[in-house]
């Protein structure tokens, strides 16, 4: 499939992780309310409750943690009983954060991160692939990050994670080239969810003395899209036939600095984050 193949999600059966809050639901409610039968997932048993009674469309609804292959495996064979139209798109969209430097990194936590970022991505795509080869259409859509374009402190854990997925991702879109079944990198840059209130937080990795919640409010006052707002963009761009999809305005940031200056585009996004900081103190 070239880059230009439009591809129709609305109304066809759609597979999304990490349901229960974020880019997650906010995809779940889009694509329900254009049609779309959905079936999603999440290891948050009450946040997934919440995106299943707001979607007014059909809904498969499961509880499972995207780590354990066996579990994405049992979940695409329950879906492919259930779907009651083809499978036009799985989003792997699961992810959680560490905040730590090189030197202090605790290898449990990244390890825990790397097991739902990376390879929860992986099992996805192995567990619902087949079945999108068999019916020859539909895509894989692997959330990356800005942070899988550039490398950034105290996100070493993570950005090898997203790095990853971004690699993963183009090598089985080659593989997939003159079949009906494509996969799409989305690359979002800062969307407000609660994946930083929810990372793994030992102490500040700047050694600053920050809180959690102090790095958390920071991170809401540097964020630049609403969910909902970017799940429509991932939904156009994949339907519109992207091989990637950049979210948001700083994503777009990232993606040129990091070709303009390959090796010093953390100095300028420095001084960008500096400013942005100052003015969110006002």
């Amino acid at each position: 499939m070239s880059r230009s193949t439009r591809r129709t999600i609305s109304g066809r059966t759609a597979v999304i992780s990490g349901a229960a809050s974020g880019i997650g639901r906010a995809l779940a409610q889009r694509l329900s309310a254009h049609g779309c039968p959905v079936a999603i997932s999440d290891i948050d048993e009450a946040g997934l409750k919440e995106t299943d009674a707001s979607l007014p469309g059909p809904v498969l609804s499961t509880v499972l943690d995207v780590a354990d292959a066996q579990a994405q495996r049992d979940f695409a064979a329950q879906v492919a009983d259930w779907a009651p139209v083809p499978i036009a798109a799985v989003f792997n969209n699961a992810g959680v954060a560490v905040a730590s430097s090189v030197l202090d990194a605790n290898p449990d936590d990244d390890n825990w991160l790397w097991n739902i970022n990376f390879h929860g991505v992986v099992n996805g795509t192995r567990a619902f692939l087949p079945l999108l080869v068999r019916q020859d259409s539909g895509v894989i859509v692997n959330t990356s990050s800005v942070f899988g374009l550039a490398g950034m402190p105290n996100q070493s854990a993570y950005c090898a994670a997203k790095f990853a997925v971004r690699g993963f991702t183009d090598a089985l879109r080659q593989e997939l080239r003159g079949t009906g079944v494509s996969a799409v990198n989305v690359h979002p840059g800062g969307i407000n969810t609660n994946i930083v209130r929810n990372a793994r937080f030992r102490k500040d990795p700047d050694g600053r003395g920050r809180t959690h919640d102090q790095m958390v409010a920071e991170f809401a006052a540097l964020t630049m899209t609403e969910p909902d707002k970017a799940a429509a963009i991932i939904h156009r761009g994949v339907e519109a036939g992207k091989a990637r999809v950049l979210v948001g305005p700083d994503a777009y940031l990232f993606d040129a600095l990091t070709r303009i200056a390959p090796t010093r585009y953390y100095d300028v996004m420095g001084r960008v984050e500096s400013v942005l900081r100052r003015r969110a103190r006002r």
